[in-house]
C-alpha cells in the first residue's frame, strides 16, 4: 500500500500508469466520480504488493438504525461489533427504543459475525444529552435496578451481544454514583455472558474542568467496564471555529493520559468519519458548520478548484473556497488516508485494543482498505 498526494498535472491514467495498476482499481478504491478529475493536494490510496498487518484489532462503528442497506453490508466485513445508535430510557428505567426498526440491522450483524452492541444514550425531550435524567437514575436504586433487567431482557429477545453506556454531560456530583452504576451493569451483563463498554469523553488530565471531563472518573471506569472508547474527535464541531475534527496532536494527549489510568488493552480509539464546511467569518454563537462526507469534501475541492492543504501539526486535510452563488468564503477540514494512518499509527504506537468510527453512515471505501493494511480485524 502507498498513498499519493496529487500533484498539479497528475491524472487518474497517469498515477495509475505509474504504480502498474488498473486504472479501474485506482477509481473503485478512492470513488472518483466520472469524469475522474482530481485536485492538487488530494491523497489517494494505491492498493499494491502483499498486505502485512501488523496485529489484530477490534473495530466498532456506529450506526443509526436508518442507515443505507447497501452501505451496511459493504462496512460489516470491516467490523467486529456494531453499536446500534441508540435506546433512550425514562428517569424509572423503562427503555424508550430508536424511532426506526433495528432488528434487520441486528440480522445483518449476526450473518457477518459481527456483533450487534446496545447503545445507551440518557436523551431528554429535547433529543439532546440530559445530566438530570441520568442524576435521576444513578442515584435511585430502583430505577437502576429495573434498567438493568430491561437492558437485559432486550438484549436476549432481540440478540444484542453487548452495551455500549454513552452517556455525557454527567455532573461532577454524580461521578462516583455513575461509576457504581456502571459497575452494576457490567456485573450483571458479565455474570450473563455479555460485555460492556463505555464512552469517554476525551480528558487530558484527571482534573480537567468542565461538564464533559468532570463526571468521569478515567481510572475507577476503567476498572468496571470490559472496554472503553476514548471520544477523541469532534475538537472542529458544528458550533466551533474551523479546524480539524481530530487533530492527531491533540489525540496524542488524550491516549497519553488515558493509558496512566486504564490498560491500554481495553482501549478503543475514537475515528471520525466525516468533516465539516464552515462559512466565514467564524461568529461564535451564530455559525453553523455543515457536516459532510470525506468524499463530498474532495468533490467540493474538485468544483471549486481549489487545491486542498495539510496541516502538519494536526495531520488533517483542509482547503477554502469562495462560494459562486453567496460570495462566501468556506473553510473545510475533513480526513483522508494520510490522516487516518496517522491514527492507525497511533493505535499501534500505543498498543491500544481497536478502535470506534463516529460513524459509518457514509461510505468512505479507502478508510476501510486502509484500515485492512494496516490490521486484521477481529471476529
Amino acid at each position: 500500500m502507498e498513498i499519493y498526494v496529487v500533484r498539479p498535472g497528475d491524472s487518474a491514467g497517469s498515477i495509475a500508469a505509474f504504480y502498474g495498476i488498473n486504472i479501474s482499481q485506482l477509481i473503485y478504491e478512492n470513488q472518483l466520480i466520472y469524469p475522474y478529475e482530481l485536485v492538487p493536494g488530494q491523497a489517494l490510496f494505491i492498493g499494491i504488493g502483499q498486505r502485512q498487518p501488523a496485529r489484530t484489532i477490534v473495530v466498532s462503528g456506529y450506526a443509526y438504525p436508518f442507515i443505507n442497506r447497501w452501505v451496511l453490508e459493504q462496512t460489516l466485513p470491516y467490523l467486529s461489533e456494531l453499536p446500534i445508535f441508540s435506546y433512550g430510557f425514562t428517569v424509572s428505567g423503562d427503555l424508550i427504543p430508536p424511532l426506526w426498526d433495528d432488528t434487520w440491522m441486528i440480522a445483518s450483524a449476526q450473518q457477518n459475525g459481527v456483533q450487534p452492541i446496545l447503545t445507551m444514550t440518557p436523551f431528554g425531550p429535547d433529543g439532546r444529552f440530559s445530566n438530570q435524567l441520568i442524576s435521576g437514575v444513578v442515584n435511585n436504586q430502583s430505577s437502576i435496578d429495573n434498567l438493568i433487567q430491561n437492558m437485559l431482557q432486550l438484549m436476549r429477545d432481540k440478540g444484542y451481544q453487548g452495551v455500549d453506556i454513552d452517556f455525557e454531560y454527567i455532573l461532577a456530583q454524580d461521578r462516583d454514583a455513575f461509576t457504581a452504576f456502571v459497575w452494576q451493569v457490567a456485573e450483571t451483563m458479565r455474570a450473563n455472558g455479555y460485555h460492556t463498554s463505555v464512552a469517554l469523553a476525551p480528558k487530558t488530565s484527571a482534573d480537567q474542568r468542565g461538564v464533559l471531563y468532570e463526571g468521569k472518573d478515567y481510572r475507577a471506569l476503567g476498572e468496571a467496564a470490559d472496554h472503553l472508547l476514548l471520544m477523541t474527535y469532534e475538537w472542529g464541531y458544528t458550533y466551533g471555529p474551523p479546524m480539524a475534527v481530530a487533530p492527531i496532536n491533540q489525540v496524542r494527549r488524550v491516549v497519553e493520559y488515558a493509558v496512566t489510568e486504564i490498560p491500554r488493552e481495553k482501549l478503543d480509539l475514537g475515528i471520525p468519519n466525516y468533516g465539516y464546511d464552515w462559512t466565514l467569518p467564524f461568529e461564535r454563537g451564530v455559525s453553523m458548520a455543515r457536516t459532510l462526507g470525506n468524499v463530498e469534501a474532495v468533490q467540493i475541492a474538485i468544483s471549486q478548484g481549489a487545491e486542498i492543504q495539510f496541516d502538519e501539526l494536526a495531520q488533517c486535510p483542509y482547503f477554502r473556497y469562495t462560494d459562486d452563488n453567496t460570495g462566501r468564503e468556506h473553510e473545510v477540514w475533513f480526513e483522508d488516508v494520510r490522516s487516518l494512518q496517522a491514527k492507525f499509527n497511533l493505535i499501534n504506537e500505543y498498543g491500544l485494543r481497536g478502535c470506534g468510527y463516529w460513524q459509518i453512515m457514509q461510505w468512505f471505501r479507502a478508510n476501510w482498505l486502509l484500515l485492512r493494511e494496516n490490521f486484521f480485524v477481529r471476529k
